[in-house]
């Protein structure tokens, strides 16, 4: 696709001074960004021109800008990562918009992740649940040899699948229940599905899915919103495999 120029875009963007104070919508006038310019390119040079106007920068977070890391997440015209599929916003390019467009940018809105500054959320919660159980803690020997624990392919196909998750955020953010079930079962799916994860899968489940509602995440209605804007692509049948496990872990209590 050809390089063209949009001359003049409106942003409105969240800007909020801390978690404490009352945050809302400011607009800005851009100009002259190329369709190949990636969105957070696009913010860079919308910052730099309001440091030369002497008012505060956007504060936004981004990190590998290669969508590995999940720390981009923003709302981009009511979509989660923006308006394009299997994407994070660092991978959002500006020909997805058009001349004279007025683009709204916002932080998440989910009450686990409060803002701390413009569009910089607290994803903390998302550590917290992953400290509760994510992870497997008994001594499972060495480093076998290749092949010496027979999985199967499919098996090992979808651990990877669920293994995929960043952890950005945008399946509890885009579920009008907030709830973190998406993230949470890819977890419990990429450790629940090898010979390794299963000595301490019980605990793990009960453990993670307690700690995600102490949290304050809302529970499942299986909308299916979180699939949809997962830029992974992960299935909502790893939420189906959450279910069971937890399940198995309260019938052996």
């Amino acid at each position: 696709m050809a390089e063209k120029i949009l001359k003049e875009l409106t942003i409105k963007v969240w800007r909020q001074k801390d978690a404490k104070s009352k945050g809302e919508f400011k607009s800005y006038k851009v100009n002259n960004i190329s369709t190949d310019t990636s969105f957070l390119e696009m913010i860079d040079i919308l910052n730099e021109q309001l440091v030369e106007q002497n008012i505060e920068p956007i504060a936004f977070d981004h990190d590998c800008r290669e969508g590995i890391c999940g720390t981009c997440s923003l709302f981009v015209d009511g979509r989660a990562h923006g308006p394009d599929d299997d994407v994070t916003t660092c991978q959002l390019h500006m020909r997805r918009f058009n001349e004279g467009a007025t683009i709204t940018i916002e932080p998440w809105r989910s009450g686990a992740f409060p803002v701390i500054k413009d569009l910089i959320v607290d994803r903390n919660a998302y550590e917290k649940i992953l400290h509760a159980g994510g992870y497997i803690s008994v001594n499972t020997g060495g480093v076998p040899d290749a092949n010496a624990i027979p999985i199967s392919n499919d098996d090992a196909e979808e651990a990877m699948d669920a293994a995929s998750c960043i952890g950005c955020g945008a399946c509890a953010a885009t579920c009008k229940n907030s709830s973190a079930m998406l993230f949470v079962a890819a977890k419990v799916s990429q450790l629940a599905l090898l010979p390794q994860g299963k000595i301490e899968a019980a605990r793990r489940a009960k453990a993670m899915v307690s700690r995600m509602d102490e949290l304050g995440f809302g529970s499942c209605t299986n909308t299916g919103a979180c699939e949809m804007e997962c830029p992974k692509g992960i299935s909502i049948e790893h939420i189906a495999r959450l279910n069971r496990e937890f399940l198995l872990a309260k019938l052996k209590d």
